[in-house]
């Protein structure tokens, strides 16, 4: 389930600058997170509009009325220190508002080499919880991540153990495999 490039169309608002940054020129910005795979993008604003933190804002392809256009792809560490602040929160909330897509992930995580299977990159997840998760899922689906953490025996909770990959998928470039966040930033 590793992923390309894919484009969200829907962000949610981490900072606003209202003047751009010091050093550059003077455009209002927004740095956002995707809402679907979790893209941090520097988006520029439009004359007249404020954004809120926490807002959510449409940047699809079609008719945009917040945003001017997609300026590029971010690092955490181009993040403000507010909008790094607020980043644990957003994700935690954007997991569980997608709770029914992050559950199947565990009901369809596979191998991805004769070693290794895509549960095994939860922090927590070992071999011992991935035999577990494959055996109760054969059984029956896992219907929500309560259910998760009352068929898995000292299962870490699972909302918790997502936002931590998806956190240290955000922080690190060089990771070989990626199974929630849209692919590195990539410098020409």
């Amino acid at each position: 389930m590793t992923m390309p490039f894919l484009k969200d169309e829907y962000v949610i608002v981490l900072d606003f600058l209202s003047r751009g940054h010091a050093s550059g020129r003077y455009e209002p910005l927004g740095q956002v997170i995707g809402t679907k795979y979790f893209s941090l993008l520097e988006v520029v604003v439009r004359k007249d509009v404020t954004l809120k933190s926490g807002e959510q804002i449409y940047i699809g392809e079609s008719k945009r009325d917040q945003v001017e256009r997609i300026k590029r792809r971010i690092k955490m560490n181009d993040l403000t220190s507010f909008a790094r602040s607020e980043l644990p929160f957003v994700v935690e909330k954007l997991i569980k508002e997608n709770e029914e897509m992050f559950v199947e992930f565990f009901n369809n995580s596979r191998p991805l080499t004769t070693r290794l299977h895509q549960l095994e990159l939860l922090p927590g997840i070992g071999k011992k919880h991935m035999w577990e998760i494959i055996k109760q899922r054969k059984i029956e689906k896992f219907k929500s991540f309560d259910d998760v953490k009352k068929r898995i025996k000292l299962m870490p909770d699972p909302s918790n153990i997502i936002r931590k990959r998806v956190i240290e998928e955000l922080q690190t470039d060089s990771l070989r495999y990626r199974l929630f966040v849209s692919g590195p930033v990539r410098r020409f």
